[in-house]
């Protein structure tokens, strides 16, 4: 059986299916930003104005460029920058997000989260660690061990003056710090500490609410002859023989006597909150037995130790400390890895976490690095030049990948919002602790008042915004019943109350004034001229009378963003039927006799796309009650699992399902598990270009993908979700490859699976389901009758048919270019022709194809699609001449020249 690689990454310097693109600036509507005078202009929606990707062509590369900003609170801000690469010919983009904490500023301070605050045990996803500490920002911080390591930080904590967590014994390892007198500091720490009995007898500590691991750099196990405090913070089993390879002695602490000793086992309770517990082994279970036993005082005392310094330093000094990796700016320069990056992916495009300070102590910077369908990511070289850039005079590496979050609360808003995507999108990764961002201060005065809505519009649209206020100390206040007047410069659209209605593209501001306080939002007008391509993604392309369809119209700017064209700024045409259209759906009514394609042409300022309907189908493939083929399971590298069909599965007590149940705790590499369809695959009828698929999600964050075998014998690999970030029955359609699949087609197999890199942030073990599975086919177009036509340049007489005809316009060389007269070509091949006058546009519908055409210009649109030809249509006569080679190519018409007699021969 052919084994498909899946380790093929999708980012720069690997190879894949599903590549990013990087775009030039988005003024989204999750963040509202003041826009700065030093930044990168919003992107250009005129013509003949310099885009924003222009301007960033021309900035130098691999440096950042500040975007926006806004004050999050009194002593910290949120700044956006961007990073420009330059990869073969396309200029990759990379955002930048940095909060930038003042910490003389008396307001502020920093402090670690953890899902549920006071442990070290409870993980939990950044926006909820944010939400349930008060904070009102906070980024992801320590690395841990999801497997063995019980999702406890690896490296120290210290909350609020309390260490929660010592340092593990690892080579390198760096943390963040700030000092109760409000000092930051990026050191390597160790931890010294003892017991001391009773009887005078003292025994050294290993550490405190730690996890079983392995010392660096003798691989030994850390739990072995050791004895280690756990506190009330560590709220999880702690480790025994499975994992930490020592059977341990434990004993009960509480108030400072022993209450309790449990020879060879663990006690069956959690640490109290008047004590703790000694988890000890070996020697150190050899200490309990000669030196302690219940009704005995026994006292801990320990504290951190500086690594560059040696001096010691008190948890009780400290406001917070959080763990690192690798330390990656010294001395404003960029530093030697102090331990191996290799776990961390260090040359791949990652999402990144970091976290520095500036030279005079004054600034601390937490640093996220975006890693979404926008945004690139980078590797751990080039995010040292950022932090190198950024002022940066020692910083250091905190967890990155799919754990890279950051939550910051808006201006004016009362809740913190996700501030970018995350490598899954709007899905956050339960992580180990956080830093958090919190204010003090008070209630004051209003300020100034801030415009929330979209920034980016259709013409046509209408957006509601709104008003948020906050006071001098940039706490939000509830605007209440503040009286506001809105106001759209440039005459772009009109206000209705706070509701405005964009009229025309281009790009302008709206102004709110509300008594003395006003603000500006820049916005963006969507113009015709900066789309590249607009698409109907119709949920069905079956003509059928009384059938309602969804018909969402996307449009791709010349920029690489995707949108979705609200329908209000839709204008439809429909021919061949006729039918109503709410919103984004469409209900077919009378179709008229004899045809056999209807046409719903999307037209939105002088752009088009088509959505073609006929006899098309929607054939199931399998409900899974009775498959006619064996499903068998499949694994690659040590991978378990099983499939099977079962009923009751999700809650579908009577029906069938296919349920695939994967394990991947002993794989290795690339890891995937596989339902495979019969022997060869299932053989499927005719050119299907989508599919629709029932899938039961376990919220395991792997990925999702099912598999196509050729004509050719080549694979096909189409993904299902890039992530499986639900639970229940979810219903996904998915186009697959048909320009480049040779058909026919079987469907061989359907997977899940993780790429080895960032296997940590996805479950290993989990079960999907699938259900009521079809493929779609597009609309059965016949092809239009032809009468061949022959035509000679410079000359009225022609041929239809064999028969003479005399033209209104004759063919003319001209420059080099023969032109014909379109709408006598078009006539003769069974196509529809409309001539716009005001526009100088002309439409051509034939079989599958719309083709719209303007005099003059080079540009023209096939199915939705910008192209540009080598010459313009010109006019003649009143007719319409086109380029001989555009119709040949564009309208999938054979058409000879003989240059000798030229004499032209269409057919």
């Amino acid at each position: 059986m052919r084994r498909i690689d899946d380790s093929k990454i999708t980012k720069r310097g690997r190879t894949g299916t599903t590549n990013k693109r990087l775009i030039v600036l988005t003024v989204g509507a999750a963040l509202m930003f003041q826009q700065l005078a030093a930044s990168v202009p919003v992107i250009a929606a005129a013509s003949g104005t310099t885009s924003t990707a222009q301007t960033e062509q021309n900035a130098a590369l691999q440096q950042i460029i500040k975007q926006r900003e806004e004050i999050i609170t009194s002593g910290a801000k949120l700044v956006d920058y961007a990073w420009l690469n330059k990869s073969g010919s396309s200029l990759e983009r990379t955002n930048i997000h940095v909060i930038e904490i003042d910490l003389s500023n008396p307001y502020v301070r920093l402090d670690v989260m953890n899902g549920k605050q006071g442990t070290v045990t409870g993980n939990g996803s950044v926006a909820s660690m944010v939400k349930s500490t008060g904070a009102v920002a906070g980024i992801n911080a320590d690395f841990f061990n999801t497997s063995s390591g019980k999702g406890t930080p690896i490296g120290p904590q210290v909350t609020s003056g309390t260490l929660l967590a010592s340092p593990s014994k690892l080579k390198g390892m760096y943390a963040f710090a700030v000092t109760n007198d409000r000092k930051p500091i990026i050191d390597q720490f160790a931890f010294e500490g003892s017991i001391m009995a009773g009887d005078g007898s003292s025994f050294e500590l290993a550490g405190i609410n730690k996890a079983a691991y392995r010392t660096d750099p003798d691989e030994a196990y850390s739990h072995v002859n050791a004895m280690y405090i756990y506190t009330s913070a560590w709220t999880v089993t702690r480790p025994d023989v499975k994992d930490s390879a020592s059977t341990p002695t434990e004993v009960l602490v509480q108030d400072g006597v022993v209450v309790q000793i449990s020879e060879n086992a663990l006690l069956p309770m959690n640490p109290p909150d008047n004590g703790y517990i000694l988890r000890t082994h070996g020697k150190a279970a050899q200490y309990v037995r000669e030196h302690l036993q219940p009704g005995q005082s026994v006292s801990a005392s320990y504290n951190l130790v500086s690594q560059s310094t040696g001096e010691k330093v008190d948890p009780a000094s400290l406001q917070m400390l959080v763990g690192g990796h690798t330390i990656l700016v010294d001395q404003g320069k960029a530093s030697a890895f102090s331990r191996s990056v290799s776990s961390i992916s260090p040359s791949a495009d990652r999402a990144r976490t970091a976290v520095g300070y500036s030279k005079d102590g004054t600034k601390a910077m937490l640093i996220t690095i975006e890693d979404s369908s926008s945004s690139q990511g980078m590797t751990l070289a080039e995010l040292q030049k950022v932090m190198v850039q950024l002022g940066i005079w020692k910083g250091t590496n905190l967890d990155g990948g799919g754990s890279t979050t950051m939550i910051a609360r808006p201006l004016g808003d009362f809740d913190a919002k996700l501030a970018h995507a995350t490598e899954y999108g709007t899905t956050q990764r339960l992580v180990a602790n956080g830093i958090g961002v919190y204010t003090s201060a008070p209630q004051g005065e209003v300020k100034g008042i801030k415009v929330s809505g979209p920034e980016v519009l259709f013409i046509g649209q209408q957006a509601t915004y709104g008003t948020k206020a906050y006071d001098v100390h940039y706490n939000p206040v509830d605007p209440g019943a503040m009286a506001s007047t809105w106001h759209t410069a440039d005459g772009l659209g009109t206000f209705n109350e706070n509701t405005f209605t964009a009229a025309r593209a281009g790009n302008s501001s709206i102004t709110v004034k509300s008594g003395a306080a006003s603000d500006k939002l820049p916005i963006e007008i969507i113009s015709g001229s900066q789309i590249s391509q607009m698409t109907v993604d119709a949920s069905s392309l079956v003509l059928e009378q009384g059938k309602t369809i969804t018909v969402p119209v996307r449009a791709v700017l010349n920029d690489g963003r995707t949108l979705t064209v609200p329908s209000s700024s839709v204008k439809w045409e429909l021919k061949g039927f006729g039918g109503s259209i709410a919103g984004d759906k469409l209900t077919i009514g009378e179709v008229k006799a004899g045809v056999e394609a209807g046409y719903a042409i999307a037209r939105y300022d002088g752009f088009s796309a088509v959505a073609v309907l006929g006899a098309g189908a929607d054939k199931k493939f399998d409900d899974f009650e009775k498959p006619a083929y064996p499903i068998t399971f499949f694994n690659t590298n040590n991978v378990t699992g099983s499939v099977e069909v079962v009923k009751g599965l999700g809650g579908r007590d009577t029906s069938g399902a296919l349920r695939l149940s994967y394990d991947f705790t002993n794989g290795t590499g690339t890891k995937a598990a596989y339902a495979v369809l019969g022997a060869s695959g299932q053989k499927l009828e005719g050119k299907p270009s989508a599919m629709t698929i029932e899938v039961l999600g376990d919220q395991s964050l792997n990925w999702l993908r099912a598999e196509f075998i050729d004509n050719n014998g080549k694979a096909h690999l189409v993904t299902i979700a890039s992530q499986i970030d639900w639970s229940g029955w979810k219903q996904i359609k998915v186009n697959l490859p048909a320009e480049s699949m040779a058909y026919p087609v079987a469907f061989k197999r359907l997977y899940v699976a993780s790429i080895e890199e960032g296997q940590d942030e996805r479950a290993l073990s989990g079960e999907a389901g699938f259900d009521n599975i079809s493929f779609q086919y597009p609309a059965a177009v016949p092809e239009p009758k032809r009468t061949a036509v022959q035509l000679k340049v410079g000359s009225k007489s022609a041929k239809l048919g064999g028969q003479p005809f005399k033209l209104d316009v004759a063919p003319l060389l001209l420059n080099g270019t023969s032109y014909l007269p379109l709408r006598f070509v078009a006539d003769a091949m069974g196509a529809q022709i409309n001539w716009e006058p005001a526009m100088k546009r002309v439409t051509v519908l034939r079989g599958d194809k719309l083709l719209e055409m303007w005099i003059g210009r080079e540009e023209f649109l096939r199915n939705g699609v910008r192209m540009k030809a080598e010459v313009a249509p010109i006019t003649r006569g009143g007719r319409t001449l086109v380029p001989l080679r555009l119709v040949s190519e564009q309208l999938g018409l054979t058409v000879n020249w003989e240059g000798k007699t030229g004499t032209i021969t269409v057919e």
